[in-house]
């Protein structure tokens, strides 16, 4: 853990860092990326998890547009850009080692691929996997034959 995190335990409410010192610190893995959890903000519904490097977390805190980096296309991946479900920011936080993002977000719409509120519809016990949700909207109607994965 870098010291800047270490400080941040014992510091007093409402303590301000810069966010470049902290984006410095932070843990990005080898190829430079962090896991983003986005739960919508009012239901504390986890929607997704997906992944973040520094400029698109940057641009995701400048814009309040949430901007994750597609690792199967290799750029900048602006959530809703080709189905049209957009994420809001509504607000950001590291966890206590600065690996991994907390995105509270407005959700249009479904965040999965799949058509589904949340791509943690697939539920499990210690026998078996059981679909949990329905798709909101068919995904041949939010990509057409371009569906994600």
């Amino acid at each position: 853990m870098s010291d800047i995190f270490k400080a941040l335990e014992g510091a007093p409410l409402d303590s301000r860092r810069p966010l470049g010192a902290i984006l410095d610190a932070a843990r990005f893995n080898a190829d430079g990326l962090m896991p983003a959890i986005a739960q919508q903000h009012d239901s504390g519904e986890v929607l997704m998890m997906a992944w973040m490097n520094r400029q698109t977390l940057e641009e995701t805190l400048r814009t309040g547009r949430v901007c994750y980096w597609s690792r199967s296309r290799g750029k900048p991946w602006r959530k809703g850009e080709s189905s049209g479900q957009q994420q809001h920011l509504r607000a950001a936080s590291l966890d206590c080692d600065g690996d991994t993002l907390l995105l509270q977000v407005d959700q249009t719409g479904p965040a999965c691929h799949s058509g589904r509120r949340s791509c943690f519809y697939v539920a499990l016990d210690a026998e078996e996997a059981r679909v949990a949700s329905e798709p909101m909207i068919d995904p041949q109607a939010l990509y057409g034959d371009k569906t994600p994965h």
